[in-house]
Parts: structure tokens; sequence; C-alpha cells
């Protein structure tokens, strides 16, 4: 199997529960992982046989700016999205990394990881 993946996107959105969180926003990380089968694409260095990045890349930006309380919810939106765009991805995994959480210590990042 094949795997396109797209990592380190970032964003800075205003998503979680505190009311700070929603007015100050904060730096967010996105990886995505999807699990086609690319041959075909390859071998006719066709981008119509495969998914394009720059839709992936489109996909999470716009999900990633409407907000949420949850980081949660903007994962499984993303996975739905791609999966509805690309009906030939097998399997898909999108990591959320919210850097600098409010957490009352010196926290790196925390993170959501959905995988269908």
């Amino acid at each position: 199997m094949n795997i396109i993946r797209v990592h380190g996107i970032r964003t800075y959105s205003y998503h979680g529960c505190l009311p700070e969180e929603t007015k100050i926003g904060g730096d967010f990380e996105i990886d995505v992982d999807l699990w086609v089968d690319f041959k075909e694409a390859a071998i006719n260095d066709d981008l119509k046989k495969t998914i394009n990045y720059v839709e992936v890349n489109a996909v999470v930006e716009e999900e990633m700016a409407i907000r949420a309380d949850l980081i949660e919810t903007v994962a499984y939106r993303i996975v739905t999205r791609l999966k509805k765009k690309h009906q030939h991805i097998d399997k898909i995994r999108v990591e959320i990394r919210k850097v600098n959480p409010p957490l009352n210590g010196d926290v790196k990042f925390v993170s959501v990881i959905v995988e269908e």
C-alpha cells in the first residue's frame, strides 16, 4: 500500500474550552497520512489518479478556521471531508497538535489522533 503524507501544516486557530483561547488563539500543527493506491498515477504521471496535496492542505486550513472547543472535533471533521472527497482512500490518519497549551505547566504540545 502507498502512503501520502502531508505533515507540519501550521495554523493559528481559536480552538479551546477556555475563554482566552477563543479570543487570543494559538499555534497548531497538523499531520495527515493517507493510505491510497496511487500506482496508476505514478505509472502514468497523472495527478487526477491520486490525491492533490494542495487540496489536502486546503481542507485542513478550512476546517481549522472553524472554531471548536475540542481539537477532537476538528480532527473528525478533517477526516470526514477528506474521505468524502476522495472515496478511494483506504485509511486515513490525522493528528492535530496544540502547541504550548494553557495547562499551568511547561507542556510542548497536546495532540489528538483520529485514524479510520
